[in-house]
């Protein structure tokens, strides 16, 4: 196959690790940088060896000859990046939560079927070593059917030192790393049928919530529970990593602290380490999460390869963002939300 040609839009805190990890494939070739501050794109261009810069994002639709778009900017301006893709006809990625507000996710995906153009989510989360190791036992029935689960990421990583912007989003953690979660519990036990959710703010430097409990009944009645706290001290604490328990009709399954994976049937308990790969531009301190752009990008290129769909494009990305913003509902109304019925009305 030929090699696909794209453009990256925004060049803050993670736009070096996602060019990185597509730097990881073959087949695809970052061809242009865009960024409203110039000299960031610059500075991002000299370090990978990226031949043009632009301050002005139609303009570089407009004189590069491009396959595909990836928008890592702020959240707020997904829309109008990815409504500009659609206007030139080209293929367009976008970094999660895909919008500020659920009415404008569900525009933005019109948008670009009306413009048949694809249009996909980087929602690398469900990609983590870990967790699709997690996922093969729980398909392989080893434990039977799940009846109750437990996803938690709860730590207290300074995570506002290289993301300060977070430190004033009204609605935080529901949206940054819920969007995250959320879209895990999906992957590992199907679509919602309702949830209810208690959030709080715990640190009191910041104006959203850092502190979020989501309760959901899944589609094979399953209960699962999503933690998440960055406002969280525990013996424990692994950032980033995502921790796993697992109760099913046959065992149990736990993802614990440095990757173990532990299945209790039965016959005893066998463990063993899934510990994700190593880049040398990954930082450290990300390494679980940096480690899976790389075969989220790879399953988003084989995609626009081949014309199919991959597992996160942007119709099923609504799923999670329904989930996201029910929560808050949820928690504003104190009310469980049934999702059906949510979707009718909103």
């Amino acid at each position: 196959m030929r090699t696909l040609r794209f453009a990256i839009f925004g060049t803050g805190f993670w736009s070096r690790y996602q060019l990185a990890g597509w730097k990881e494939l073959q087949g695809v070739e970052c061809v242009a940088l865009y960024n409203r501050t110039r000299s960031k794109a610059e500075a991002l261009a000299a370090q990978f060896g990226v031949p043009a810069v632009y301050d002005d994002a139609e303009r570089l639709l407009q004189n590069e000859q491009t396959d595909f778009f990836d928008i890592i900017t702020d959240v707020n301006t997904h829309a109008q990046f990815v409504s500009l893709a659609a206007k030139y006809r080209k293929a367009v990625i976008c970094q999660k939560p895909m919008a500020p507000g659920l009415p404008t996710a569900r525009q933005m995906v019109e948008t670009c079927k009306q413009a048949g153009v694809p249009f996909f989510i980087h929602e690398n989360w469900r990609w983590q070593t870990p967790i699709r190791e997690a996922k093969k036992v729980l398909d392989s029935g080893v434990i039977g059917m799940p009846f109750r689960a437990r996803v938690t990421f709860s730590n207290s990583f300074p995570v506002f030192d290289n993301q300060p912007f977070l430190r004033e989003l009204e609605q935080f953690i529901l949206t940054d790393i819920g969007s995250h979660i959320l879209d895990t519990a999906r992957f590992l036990f199907g679509e919602a049928e309702n949830l209810y959710c208690q959030i709080r703010r715990v640190n009191p430097t910041i104006r959203g919530e850092d502190v979020a409990t989501v309760m959901m009944r899944m589609g094979e009645g399953t209960t699962v529970v999503c933690e998440m706290s960055y406002a969280s001290r525990t013996e424990h604490e692994r950032f980033p990593q995502t921790f796993l328990f697992v109760e099913g009709e046959k065992g149990s399954l736990e993802l614990a602290t440095d990757y173990w994976l532990r299945v209790t049937t039965a016959e005893g308990t066998l463990s063993r380490r899934v510990p994700p790969p190593r880049y040398s531009w990954a930082d450290p301190a990300y390494d679980v999460v940096h480690s899976s752009i790389v075969p989220c990008n790879a399953n988003l290129l084989h995609a626009l390869q081949t014309g199919t769909l991959p597992e996160t494009h942007a119709e099923d990305n609504l799923r999670t963002m329904e989930l996201v913003f029910a929560s808050y509902e949820s928690a504003e109304k104190d009310a469980t939300i049934h999702l059906e019925q949510y979707r009718l009305r909103t």
